[in-house]
């Protein structure tokens, strides 16, 4: 057995995988690691060492022992780069492991193979305990026309699996829809250097010739303290049809010549809201190119926003679209949002059981009813 704590990531010519990339388990689905996000607006401000105005302050024998501490985090912290390639070598080992699974749900999806009996029974086994309740025998409520051609693989599987994702539904527009109806993978693998590159496979489609569509997210080369620290990502060029791009739209508008009042049409485009917009990711600026505090940090959450896409992708999507098609796997995620809690008030109550603000509202009364004593000025009405 190989000593995966002797493994040289940098050397190796195998691609390196990414820390805790896909779930072994299935659901509850959910990922404890994310690799760090290197901040722009923070890295603008000032940042000291260990020993900064304040540590200075104090006494020199607390200073030589918190020189003692940084030795110790050091040994740590190498003890946890010896971790991080064990856990690199382990899910490239899995990734192995599951990529025969992969490509047979391609193949069932795409129409390429009929799952046997003792698979489907195997599955409907699995499906009845894990849903508690017997599982009918398949039907349609459709009425099938036996002229009519059959129905080839999973219709719409991927853009399916993609719409129950909240977050990546958010990113979806009607008119995506048509071109994602031609969605028939989504994969991912490693890079030589830390990283993972996410491919989207196309059948023939009016939208554009591209047969696939890929993103690739890059990690810096050192890990700090046994985490990958994003770097930047890489789209792809999309060979758009004439007239099907689906991440600009055209605006028209009339102008009237001053002198002879005459008008004309022009039209322009414009930047549109697409999914398709995944694969021109936001770029960190030219180190000339200065930028204020509201800008570095737009242009932080536009980046953020972005690799934790390509983390659902690769964590949630990929090893559990199923679950996503089926809807299932929003029973173990927590997408809970302001949405789903209704915006009812209840009155506290006191202990006879009656609500403390109608109290507040006889209390209010008598206020009201109480006059001034003789002598006593009327109180003043603040205005607030």
């Amino acid at each position: 057995m190989d000593n995966a704590g002797n493994l040289d990531i940098k050397n190796t010519t195998s691609s390196a995988p990414t820390p805790q990339n896909t779930p072994i388990n299935a659901a509850p689905i959910t990922t404890a690691y994310r690799p760090n996000f290197a901040s722009i607006s923070e890295a603008m401000e000032s940042q000291g060492g260990l020993f900064g105005a304040s540590v200075q302050q104090l006494p020199v024998a607390v200073q030589r022992r918190l020189f003692g501490l940084k030795f110790f985090q050091s040994k740590h912290a190498e003890l946890e780069g010896q971790f991080q390639e064990e856990v690199l070598a382990l899910e490239k080992k899995y990734l192995a492991l599951y990529q025969p699974l992969y490509n047979k749900r391609s193949e069932v999806i795409r129409g390429q193979y009929e799952p046997s009996a003792d698979e489907i029974a195997l599955g409907k086994k699995l499906e009845a305990e894990e849903a508690e309740v017997p599982v009918p025998e398949p039907s349609s409520s459709v009425k099938e026309d036996d002229e009519a051609a059959p129905v080839t693989g999973v219709p719409e599987f991927w853009l399916t699996s993609l719409k129950n994702h909240p977050q990546i539904s958010d990113t979806i527009t009607e008119r995506d829809e048509a071109a994602l109806q031609h969605l028939v993978d989504v994969r991912m693998q490693y890079m030589d250097k830390p990283g993972f590159k996410i491919e989207f496979e196309f059948s023939e489609n009016d939208y554009f010739t591209n047969t696939v569509l890929s993103k690739t997210y890059y990690y810096q080369e050192h890990a700090y303290g046994g985490d990958f620290v994003y770097d930047y990502a890489e789209g792809c060029t999309i060979d758009w049809k004439e007239g099907k791009d689906l991440t600009i739209a055209v605006e028209t508008k009339k102008q009237r010549h001053r002198g002879n009042n005459k008008t004309r049409i022009v039209k322009r485009t414009v930047p549109a809201e697409s999914f398709f917009n995944f694969f021109t990711p936001p770029v960190f600026p030219d180190e000339a190119e200065e930028l204020d505090e509201d800008e570095a940090e737009g242009l932080d959450a536009k980046l953020e926003a972005d690799y934790e896409l390509g983390e659902e992708f690769k964590d949630k999507i990929i090893p559990h679209a199923l679950d996503y098609f089926s809807g299932r796997a929003l029973d173990f995620e927590d997408f809970a949002g302001d949405d789903d809690f209704e915006d009812d008030f209840y009155d506290e109550m006191n202990e006879d059981g009656d609500s403390l603000d109608d109290d507040d509202e006889d209390d209010d009364d008598d206020d009201d009813d109480a006059q001034p004593a003789k002598g006593e000025n009327a109180p003043e009405c603040k205005q607030s």
